[in-house]
């Protein structure tokens, strides 16, 4: 058997500077070490994991030293839970490493010349700002070393720690079998503590099984809670088999406590993964959806649909996506991956025509209703890869590209879409982006012919390292 190498630990390391995903870095002689869970100006020790030449990973196991830029976090299960990395700083401060993380990346991946950046659309509400929220139910939870200990103390030297049989939270991160059991989580609006505690209790007092996904035996699995800024309230309850006497008696449960549900839905899923997008959820309570509000147009939300978790900073991010497309009424406009059409449909009133391009079928569905029930007649959506739809006949037949809007998937833009866009030379394109790691990384392909000419990034999700970036590029002259 190898014999396992000793992790290396670093003594009073001082933070320097933010890096990027939520780690900040400090330097040993020169060599980088990258620490989640500090910020700059902490001094602690770190455990080391990876451990290359030039650089480590690693974590703090002890704090020396707090940074004078460090809050209270406002949350009991921060630093285990895995979200909100950022709540011990100050949303000002956050902003600004936000900011920073996008200048790095465009300037250290992208390599092309670039205006001054504008300033970053922060967020007024930084609390409670999410339509959708996903829990797990499961049969083990995640327990914290100090918790464990204690546990262990009162079960006694050999004996099973005393646990219930079922628990509601967050996946553990790292383990697919396991949640953090959350008390109070600060992400959405109540009720939805509220929802996940009755359906925890539930099924804890009758009996029903909580999953377990190493045996892939139990009942209740999932939720989906949406929460839209009409106050019509979605539970979409995901549970592994049929029990209809379950059902019935915990959808009636809900609707007492909660006559708010404007629609309950209860979808089977017997598979080992938890997608839900090959199944048929079904309305319980209601019509299915609920209707959502960007500005004055609807967008009609069911369970399946993609959209914007932050209804109010969508709004934001939408606005600077519309001022970068310099619409005057004329232009044929291309959204690319329009998912169900909130871009195109919010961009419509000022294009002569909207084009919407989308991979997947069900939510090309959801953007031809959404359309409809805005009265948008000048706008098609089509279902497809882009790079094998819009070829010379696509294009003959719906007008030239004036403005491309494309808001790609974390992953970025596939090289073969680079290649199309910079084909069809478009006078403008506005590249929206959730990972601007990869955004700079198309960036520095477009260069061929298009010159970056604005930048703004838009904080989509206080606490988190999450950044969202919106860049207008103009074909240069003679491209």
């Amino acid at each position: 058997m190898r014999k396992q190498k000793k992790q290396e630990v670093i003594q009073h390391l001082r933070i320097e500077e933010y890096a990027a995903e939520g780690k900040s870095l400090g330097r040993v002689n020169g060599k980088v070490i990258f620490v989640e869970q500090v910020v700059p100006g902490d001094v602690v020790d770190v455990q080391l994991g990876k451990n290359k030449k030039d650089w480590a990973e690693g974590y703090p196991i002890r704090f020396h030293e707090y940074a004078s830029d460090r809050v209270t976090p406002f949350c009991a299960h921060f630093g285990v839970c895995g979200g909100c990395q950022w709540q011990m700083l100050t949303y000002e401060k956050q902003l600004i490493y936000k900011q920073k993380q996008v200048s790095d990346n465009l300037e250290r991946i992208a390599r092309v010349a670039l205006p001054p950046m504008l300033p970053i659309v922060g967020a007024e509400i930084t609390r409670g700002y999410r339509n959708k929220l996903e829990y797990t139910f499961a049969s083990k939870r995640f327990i914290p070393a100090a918790e464990f200990r204690r546990l262990r103390e009162e079960a006694g030297p050999g004996q099973p720690l005393a646990e219930r049989s079922g628990f509601a939270g967050f996946h553990a991160r790292g383990m697919f079998d396991k949640v953090v059991e959350i008390d109070t989580c600060h992400l959405q609006e109540e009720p939805t503590n509220g929802i996940r505690k009755a359906i925890e209790a539930y099924g804890l007092e009758n009996g029903c099984p909580f999953y377990d996904a190493r045996t892939h035996e139990g009942w209740l699995r999932n939720m989906v809670i949406r929460l839209a800024t009409t106050k019509e309230l979605m539970v979409n309850i995901v549970v592994g088999y049929e029990a209809r006497e379950w059902q019935e008696a915990l959808a009636k449960n809900l609707l007492e406590k909660f006559p708010g549900i404007t629609t309950l839905l209860f979808t089977i899923n017997p598979k080992f993964n938890d997608s839900i997008f090959d199944l048929q959820p079904r309305a319980w309570h209601g019509n299915g959806y609920i209707t959502e509000r960007l500005e004055d147009f609807s967008f009609r939300i069911g369970p399946k649909s993609f959209f914007q978790t932050n209804t109010l900073q969508a709004e934001k991010l939408y606005r600077v996506t519309r001022d970068f497309a310099e619409l005057t009424g004329e232009q044929t406009v291309y959204d690319l991956y329009c998912g169900t059409g909130s871009i195109g449909i919010f961009v419509s009133r000022q294009a002569k025509k909207v084009i919407g391009v989308e991979l997947i079928e069900e939510a090309v569905k959801d953007a031809r209703e959404n359309a409809a029930l805005n009265g948008i007649l000048h706008s098609e959506f089509f279902t497809g890869d882009v790079t094998d739809i819009c070829d010379d006949s696509f294009f003959s037949r719906h007008g030239k590209a004036d403005v491309i809007i494309t808001d790609p998937p974390r992953a970025g833009m596939h090289e073969k879409l680079v290649k199309k866009l910079l084909e069809i030379a478009a006078p403008l394109v506005v590249y929206v982006s959730c990972n601007p790691a990869t955004q700079a990384r198309d960036l520095a392909l477009l260069d061929e012919k298009y010159t970056v000419t604005k930048i703004r990034p838009v904080d989509m999700f206080p606490h988190t390292q999450h950044i969202e970036n919106v860049v207008q590029l103009k074909l240069k002259t003679g491209a």
